[in-house]
């Protein structure tokens, strides 16, 4: 398969920049960028060096997920939305645990700063419950008593309930999410915790292929290591596109 001829299948790949090396990221960058959708900053790219990292990617035309994954008071989280709006990421994620009007206040003030600056408003998903949680550590450690698919499900529908854009669980709980969400045909299933049957599973529990994935209902999978860990990036990204073209033939 030619990776450029399948625009629709790159849009659904983002590789996430877990690193504290500039240099290493922006190699990846530059050899991925016209091959994915989308490049995932989480906190460990993002604490080492700021909105500047943000800027140097998008300057290379590339779509950013920022995976911050906000969790605070209301105030405070609308504060930050509106920072990472400005520096014009294209998603980005609070944690549903939140509560209502942490999101609402987030989802206001994204929506009002995007019209502000005059940009198009990046997509807002919630957390559900991290992929290296299991059932176990959900009920004796965090002391919720439902069983993980079932709290998973429940926090979708509350994501499909106050208008977010989508959310992000394992690929696991996607098929049970897709469901949830029917009615609306652009909400986004977001699925970290995606490992080719090449790749190792690391800290990841709750994981899928990337084929398993896109079947069980996922709209975007998240890929790390397995890409940027390869010797080959591009070829390890060769594969996983092969394996989402299966899927959806």
């Amino acid at each position: 398969m030619n990776i450029q001829s399948k625009p629709q299948l790159k849009d659904r790949l983002i590789i996430a920049l877990d690193s504290s090396d500039e240099q290493e990221v922006i190699g990846i960058v530059d050899k991925l960028a016209d091959k994915i959708g989308y490049f995932k900053i989480g906190l460990e790219l993002f604490t080492a060096y700021g909105p500047s990292i943000v800027k140097k990617i998008k300057d290379k035309g590339c779509k950013i997920f920022f995976d911050g994954k906000f969790l605070d008071i209301p105030n405070t989280v609308s504060h930050a939305v509106s920072n990472m709006v400005r520096h014009k990421v294209d998603m980005l994620n609070v944690y549903l645990s939140g509560g209502k009007n942490m999101l609402l206040e987030a989802r206001k003030s994204l929506l009002e700063t995007a019209q502000k600056e005059n940009i198009k408003p990046p997509k807002l998903l919630g957390v559900t419950v991290l992929t290296s949680i299991t059932n176990d550590v959900l009920q004796n450690d965090l002391k919720i008593q439902a069983q993980l698919e079932e709290y998973v499900l429940h926090l979708a529908q509350f994501a499909v309930k106050i208008n977010l854009d989508g959310i992000i669980c394992s690929p696991n709980e996607a098929k049970i999410i897709k469901g949830a969400a029917v009615e609306n045909k652009d909400f986004l299933i977001v699925t970290p915790g995606v490992r080719p049957v090449w790749a190792e599973t690391n800290d990841q529990k709750r994981i899928a292929t990337p084929k398993e994935a896109i079947l069980n209902g996922a709209t975007h999978i998240v890929v790390g290591r397995p890409v940027t860990g390869s010797k080959d990036p591009l070829d390890a990204v060769k594969k996983i596109l092969d394996e989402l073209e299966e899927a959806i033939r």
